[in-house]
């Protein structure tokens, strides 16, 4: 029964990261894509639709980027309660010397670099099309 639970853990873990690596590459994409169709838009004829349509771009871009980051937030929790099962487990079976705790503290930082990874390219791709404008 215990490998049933090892498997199933593990199997959690790389759901997580697939869905974290989902999250990144969506909101950098995106991103990128309202950073160059609002840079295009600031280029021509300032007129009410243009302005309508990179306020639409802007709203799309924060409300993507808020999903995104709370959702690598809660995949950051998810993985340090997996991970904390998966040391008691190990623990109970005497095995823990297998796995390095310090880990976590790792998994905590690249989670932070991705959150600023996002944080950082939707400020850019906010900001240049209005500084173009």
């Amino acid at each position: 029964m215990i490998e049933r639970v090892h498997e199933h853990i593990v199997s959690e873990l790389h759901q997580n990261a697939r869905t974290d690596t989902i999250f990144i590459l969506t909101a950098i994409l995106l991103n990128l894509l309202t950073l160059g169709v609002n840079s295009g838009v600031a280029l021509s004829d300032e007129t009410t639709t243009t302005t309508v349509v990179m306020a639409m771009f802007v709203a799309l871009l924060a409300v993507v980027n808020l999903v995104v980051i709370f959702g690598l937030l809660k995949g950051k929790q998810t993985r340090i309660k997996l991970i904390n099962g998966l040391l008691k487990m190990y623990r109970d079976q005497g095995v823990e010397g297998y796995y390095d705790e310090s880990l976590l503290s790792n998994y905590n930082i690249r989670y932070n670099l991705f959150i600023l990874a996002v944080v950082f390219t939707g400020i850019i791709a906010l900001v240049i099309p209005f500084v173009i404008r």
